[in-house]
């Protein structure tokens, strides 16, 4: 596609916009790999459509606010990268063109306000912990809520689990074969903190030496996809000094914040920190990879036949092309039958704090996956991501259904401790 974006004005990613527009050669093959196309049928819903409004808005064509509410509603799943031929780097694109959104876009003040509550509390455990018990409280009054505060209470358990901080390090039972950092995660640590103990223990029935650096936080994802570039590499730049060089590898059981620390060179283009950035995306490995990578001592069966469907999380099998090692992870389990959904590669609404910001398309899609998921029969559902997990079991719930998620991690760590 020919392109008359100013990319001098546009600072050092504009090559990389510029670029991925120029990939796209309108052929359509994204369009049924798209979410919000396939729920809402409007062609500036597609991927192809988004990105001949984002060259418009860029070219100075179109204004600003006639192509933001097609923009808004893309999840940013990057199922259109997997399907595309042509290898168009669409997150190099939408991105990018989410912080230009940011800088330039007037939102009205209840927006603004529910936007900047997101920002400011899900990156902090302590205070997300706080908002969420006060959430909790508030529930009776959710009709009387607007709608995006409404379905942030609606997604919060009914119960909060109990903090459980992670110690600084985590040995390896039997000789050490390795030495990896963990990345806590954020809104993970408050809704389900298990995901980070059962990835600590199986890590170390594996002979991993897992350090948890006190100093790290927020990976910066949520703000990268809202377009909060200088929050994301305020966070980026607290991460790449926090986590120690004498490691094997990052790890990381969250499929947003793996896809988000693989952002930083692109965070960081252009900048001193360039290099850096680099050299620590390429350490980081979701739980997965590499546990597949190093080989897993064969898991004892489970005590009880278990048929499980695994869901893939965009972030993991679209943004990082992970879909194969959490299979395969499973498929060792004796007495695990692993069962494919239907229409699996859609995302299933969550998408960060998609939820929170497109309630409505995201209850479409959220609806949708939960019955493709009780189609399947299966006993429980698993998947490699936080996020996606809260939106299957709400949804899952919604549906009269309350199928079990576990993330795949605390399948593996099932089944070692009760062969133990």
């Amino acid at each position: 596609m020919q392109h008359n974006i100013p990319v001098e004005t546009l600072g050092p990613l504009g090559r990389a916009m510029a670029g991925a527009v120029e990939q796209c050669v309108h052929c359509g093959f994204c369009l049924p790999a798209c979410p919000t196309y396939t729920v809402l049928q409007q062609e500036m819903d597609s991927p192809r459509g988004r990105i001949i409004l984002m060259k418009s808005v860029l070219e100075g064509e179109i204004q600003l606010d006639e192509a933001l509410l097609y923009i808004d509603r893309c999840l940013g799943c990057l199922g259109c990268v997997t399907a595309c031929p042509s290898g168009v780097p669409y997150g190099d694109l939408v991105t990018p063109f989410r912080a230009y959104a940011q800088e330039r876009r007037q939102r009205p003040l209840a927006e603004r306000a529910m936007h900047q509550l997101v920002q400011e509390t899900l990156p902090r455990p302590g205070l997300f912990r706080l908002a969420a018990q006060t959430g909790r409280l508030a529930r009776p009054l959710q009709g009387f809520l607007p709608g995006r505060l409404g379905s942030l209470l609606e997604l919060l358990p009914q119960d909060l689990p109990h903090s459980q901080p992670l110690p600084a390090l985590y040995p390896a039972q039997g000789p050490r074969r390795a030495r990896v950092a963990l990345l806590s995660g954020c809104v993970q640590q408050v809704l389900r903190p298990e995901i980070n103990w059962a990835t600590l223990r199986v890590l170390s029935h594996n002979g991993v030496e897992v350090v948890v650096p006190p100093t790290q936080g927020c990976c910066g994802a949520l703000a990268i996809h809202t377009g909060e570039m200088e929050a994301a590499r305020h966070l980026a730049v607290n991460n790449l000094q926090a986590f120690p060089a004498d490691i094997d590898a990052v790890i990381t059981n969250a499929a947003g914040c793996g896809s988000g620390l693989h952002e930083y060179p692109l965070l960081f283009k252009g900048a001193p920190q360039e290099e850096q950035a680099q050299e620590f995306a390429a350490r980081v490995q979701d739980i997965s990879v590499f546990l597949e990578t190093l080989g897993v001592l064969q898991p004892p069966p489970l005590p009880e036949p278990l048929q499980l469907a695994y869901h893939d999380a965009c972030h993991l099998a679209h943004a990082q092309g992970v879909t194969a090692p959490p299979r395969s992870l499973l498929g060792r389990i004796p007495n695990l039958t692993l069962l494919a959904i239907p229409e699996g590669e859609l995302c299933c609404g969550s998408a960060g704090t998609y939820n929170l910001e497109q309630p409505e398309t995201a209850r479409q899609l959220g609806d949708r996956k939960a019955r493709h998921i009780l189609s399947t029969g299966a006993q429980g559902v698993a998947t490699g991501n936080i996020g996606c997990l809260v939106q299957l079991r709400h949804h899952l719930g919604a549906a009269g259904n309350g199928l079990p998620v576990w993330h795949t991690v605390e399948i593996l760590d099932q089944a070692y401790t009760h062969g133990m």
